[in-house]
């Protein structure tokens, strides 16, 4: 699967509706070239299962390799801004969906309302 990121992407996903983050994150990293997908999968996952600290570094460090996030990404790390002491880290992502002009996208919305 090393040299299919179709592959390790659906591994990522598996791992992580299982809850096993330890391993999404094992077959993540022998990904060779994340994709969108590879990214927002993990990002996902670290939020889903109580990890908004790992998902937002995961989510910074994917911005400063140059990958850029979409819709589905965004939604993913607000929901790891979902506490009171994350709501300067919700307010950055804010400021950078309005930037991605993904603003008017209605679950995109809807989430950070929930915010």
């Amino acid at each position: 699967f090393e040299s299919d990121a179709f592959v390790g992407n659906a591994l990522v996903h598996m791992y992580v509706k299982c809850g096993d983050i330890v391993h999404a994150r094992q077959v993540f990293n022998k990904i060779p070239e994340p994709d969108v997908v590879s990214w927002t999968a993990m990002v996902a996952g670290y939020a889903e299962n109580g990890h908004g600290e790992e998902a937002l570094q995961l989510f910074w460090r994917m911005k400063r390799e140059g990958m850029k996030p979409n819709n589905v990404t965004f939604i993913s790390i607000l929901k790891a801004c979902s506490s009171p002491t994350m709501l300067d880290q919700g307010r950055q992502i804010h400021s950078h969906i309005i930037k991605s002009k993904l603003v008017s996208d209605a679950f995109l919305g809807s989430t950070l309302i929930d915010m």
